[in-house]
């Protein structure tokens, strides 16, 4: 297909955008199904949103870290929790595609939908609590969230953001980090459907990446000026409520 821009895709990426570096999940798992419906193919879809994923993720933990949200320079503990996040996700991506061949689709989805529901049942009704930060549970995060995204190509933010908050993240830190280890984790991804191939002339279809990295790309400087105005409790409250929204609508979507 052409690679012109086609603006209500990038109007469409700049808002799914949005949602993702403002509460740390949602881009993928708002924008796939979109583009589905829309008519596009899979293999035309996944890689490109991919590739906006790994250079909009990137850009929001820059900016993130640039309007004070989060401290990535390097030594600083969300820039370690980044890199053990990005670690564990091979470990998790690589265990999950194992047991995903083994597995009925309707079992891993209804695994990824309940767990999903805990993480914001979870942050919601823990709100006046604080945790106090604990490596175990940021590895073990990692392990966990790289494993829903390799067995149903979902999950990894809400997981990641919504885990990080009861391994005693604050709320802001926990976006900005989930923004980059996301970022970091899809060039994975990319550098794999480059190397494998996937359309019958042996090249990927990147007709969508200009679009949605456009509009995606857009979207990360206003996201981040959003999160730094927030108070962290209302933050908190927007990412438990979203993270269990989304949850609710992976088990509706899998029985209907």
């Amino acid at each position: 297909m052409s690679i012109d821009i086609l603006w209500s895709l990038v109007l469409l990426a700049l808002g799914c955008e949005y949602i993702d570096s403002t509460l740390g999940m949602g881009y993928g798992t708002t924008l796939t199904p979109i583009l589905l419906l829309m008519g596009y193919e899979p293999t035309q879809i996944v890689p490109s949103v991919l590739l906006s994923e790994f250079l909009t993720g990137i850009l929001a933990g820059i900016s993130h870290h640039r309007c004070g949200n989060v401290d990535l320079r390097p030594g600083s503990r969300p820039l370690k929790v980044v890199l053990v996040l990005s670690a564990c996700s091979v470990v998790g991506a690589v265990a999950a595609i194992l047991i995903a061949v083994n597995v009925p689709a309707w079992m891993v989805k209804t695994y990824t939908g309940l767990l999903v529901l805990a993480m914001g049942l979870g942050i919601l009704l823990t709100m006046g609590k604080t945790f106090a930060f604990s490596w175990k549970k940021v590895v073990g995060l990692g392990l966990l969230a790289a494993f829903n995204k390799g067995i149903s190509g979902g999950g990894y933010g809400p997981v990641v953001t919504g885990g990080q908050i009861m391994a005693g993240v604050d709320s802001k830190g926990a976006i900005g980090i989930t923004s980059l280890a996301e970022g970091l984790v899809c060039i994975v991804g990319v550098l794999t459907y480059v190397l494998l191939g996937i359309s019958t002339n042996g090249a990927v279809d990147w007709g969508l990446a200009p679009s949605l990295i456009l509009g995606a790309v857009l979207s990360v400087p206003l996201a981040a000026i959003t999160v730094k105005r927030i108070p962290v409790q209302k933050l908190r409250w927007a990412i438990g409520i979203n993270v269990a929204v989304l949850g609710v609508f992976s088990l509706i979507r899998l029985f209907l």
